[in-house]
This record gives structure tokens, sequence and C-alpha cells, in this order.
């Protein structure tokens, strides 16, 4: 009997008896060239979530795909027009689609498809308007299934922006002066300034105080104070999750010739580290990175305050053991020059968006005006 014929079973995820064989499927899908190590936890990307959820397919006793999906309530945005007035703002039930897999040697037999419908049922079971899904912009494959298949529409396309983390310590603006917030400060600024910002997640506490969040960091002009409540004309704020805790990742593929020279940046910066050479980071064995999450910040120095904030996020994933910081804006972000990255390293993304049913009496969101920034949950990277 041939392999199109077979029968497909998909069902829940059982801890105690799939960890292994999904384990075993994770290592046989790559992301294109980038292997992912879950460190034997199939759930550690969505259990920080409200409210999650995982499949698995299954032929003969085989593990064949699986696919992971989560709930929660966020801004549909109110920051499009910018015109000074208030913006209106509304919030939806959505879900989010995420860690589709299927084995190379059952794909094209529509498992992948079957995986997406069985999830939708769960997002419209417990009351999710909206379902939405990340893929890298050129995964052709990606795309097809959800745009062409499943209905859903291409609706935004931020950008991964990621960074190496260097041998030397890189220095921080001294006009800058940099304020850990306490998480309850941080939720006062994040709820007051961002509450608009699409996607902005309505438990943002819970992000905040999560164990993973390492703080947040206000950037104010050197010689101001900060009083909860009350900001200079120029400031800015990133938050840090430490996804070293979650997953690694490791990129295959690449030539020796390449990886001997980006290690000889990396020796050089060792030695010499007073001359800050940009090395290449060593991504060809298992790495960790933190990512930056909440960024936003207003006034004429904002940008110059996000790279300082960047600047000292750096300085905290060195000391952590990171290979990389990562951070993903929309691609309208007024302060996206603040943020350092190599193009090389920042691949463009692609947001897709379906209904799932009609939202009260709502607008369809799918066909809602992009506003400038997008708000990206940490837990869903």
């Amino acid at each position: 009997m041939g392999k199109g014929f077979q029968v497909v079973v998909v069902r829940d995820y059982d801890p105690n008896s799939d960890l292994t064989r999904v384990e075993e499927l994770e290592k046989s899908c790559e992301v294109g060239s980038l292997l992912v190590d879950l460190m034997g936890d199939p759930l550690a990307r969505i259990r920080q979530s409200p409210s999650f959820y995982m499949l698995v397919a299954e032929i003969d006793n085989e593990i064949v795909g699986m696919i992971r999906g989560t709930i929660k309530t966020v801004t549909r945005g109110g920051n499009a027009l910018h015109d000074g007035t208030s913006p209106v703002i509304s919030t939806t039930k959505l879900a989010f689609v995420s860690g589709l897999r299927v084995s190379p040697y059952y794909r094209r037999m529509g498992i992948g498809l079957k995986l997406v419908q069985r999830l939708e049922d769960w997002f419209r079971l417990n009351d999710a308007a909206y379902a939405y899904v990340q893929t890298e912009n050129d995964n052709a494959a990606s795309v097809k299934l959800f745009t062409e298949k499943s209905g859903y529409s291409k609706y935004r396309t931020p950008t991964f922006l990621v960074n190496p983390v260097f041998k030397h310590r890189v220095t921080v603006s001294r006009r800058v002066k940099i304020i850990k917030l306490d998480p309850s400060d941080a939720e006062s600024l994040y709820r007051n300034r961002f509450s608009s910002t699409e996607f902005f997640p309505s438990d943002i506490n819970s992000i905040l105080n999560n164990k993973l969040s390492l703080g947040t960091f206000l950037a104010v002009p050197r010689g101001s104070d900060y009083v909860p409540g009350s900001l200079p004309a120029s400031w800015a704020v990133i938050s840090v999750w430490n996804s070293k805790e979650v997953y690694k990742l490791q990129v295959q593929g690449t030539s020796r010739l390449k990886r001997t020279l980006a290690k000889t940046t990396r020796v050089l910066d060792a030695a010499f580290p007073f001359l800050k050479i940009p090395s290449f980071p060593n991504l060809f064995k298992p790495f960790a990175m933190h990512f930056l999450y909440g960024i936003g910040g207003e006034g004429p120095r904002a940008a110059e305050m996000v790279e300082a904030l960047c600047s000292h996020a750096h300085n905290m994933a060195k000391k952590s053991g990171c290979t990389v910081v990562a951070a993903e804006v929309g691609s309208c972000e007024p302060l996206r020059d603040g943020i350092p990255h190599w193009k090389a390293l920042s691949p463009e993304d692609l947001w897709c968006l379906k209904r799932l049913k009609d939202d009260d009496d709502c607008e369809d969101w799918t066909k809602s005006t992009p506003g400038l920034s997008v708000f990206v949950d940490p837990r869903e990277i």
C-alpha cells in the first residue's frame, strides 16, 4: 500500500508516551538550515501562554507530524492614524499557530492541512475569533499551505532583527541613563503608552512577571529624573526575555571555509577586545539568545535611547553566555534604525491572519490598515 493511502490519526499530544518520538521528529525537520532544540520539553515554546494545546499526527504508531497552538486576548490596533486624537481600542481573542512539523517522508499527503484544521477546531471551541501564524517570507511551502489551502490572508511583514553578541563589551552612550523598572511600573508604562498597539497582550503583567523576563529597562537623557507616570521629552523602553532557558538553535549546511573565517574573527576579537572587532558568532553549534520585546519610545532622541538600551542588552547577553540578541519589529517601526542588527542574519517574516468567526460587530481585522508598530509577544518566538 502506498504511503498516500495510509490512515492518519490526529490526536492530543501525550507527554508520557510521545516525548521521545516527538523529539526525533523535531530533529528530522529542519526549518531551512536552522535546527531547534527544545531541550526535552516539546511544550517549552507555548507553555508560558495563558492557554495552549498540542496535537500529533500518527501513522501505524509512528508520529509523522505535530502542531502547537495558544490563545490569548490582544489589542486589534488603534494606532494607524496617529492624528493626535485618542485611538479607538478594541480587543479580540487571538489564537497562534506554532511549530507545525511534518516528517520529510510523509509530506504532500495533506497531513499539515489536517493538523491545522484540527487545531482550528480547538481554537473555535475556545472562542478564538482570529488565528495567525508566523513564517519566513521565502518559505514557499508554508505560505502556500496557509494562504492557498487554509484561508489565511497575508497580513503583516515584520523583520526579525538579529545582532551578534561579541567577545567584547559594547559601549553604552554616556548621554543616556538606563533605569531598571519594577514590574508594576513597567506594566503601568506599557498599559498607558502601548495599549493601542496592534497585538498588545491583555496579560502583559504575566509576561513581565514571568521567570523568563529578565527585566524592563527605561532610557532617559543623562541628568533626567524618572518619576512613575511622568516621562521626559525623549525616552525609550525595552524588555528582555531569556529564550536561553526555552530552546537552543543551530545553523547547519555552512561550508568549512565560512566556519573557519567566522572563527578567525572570534579569535581576534577575544585576543584584542580593545579593537572591538565585530566578530561573527558561532552559530554552527547549539547557541542561545535573548529576545528584546516591548520596544518603544517617544521624542527626538528616542532612536538614540533605543540604541543605548540595545547596547545594555548586548552586555547582559554576553554575561549570560548568549550568542545573539534578537528583536522583531513591524515594517513601519519608527525606532527600527536604533536597533543594531546584521542584515545577513535578519530574515523578513510574514504574518498571516484568518478570521475564525464574527468578532461582535467589529470591522474585519484581516482588512485593517497596518499601524506603525506591533507588539511581539516573546512567548511566541
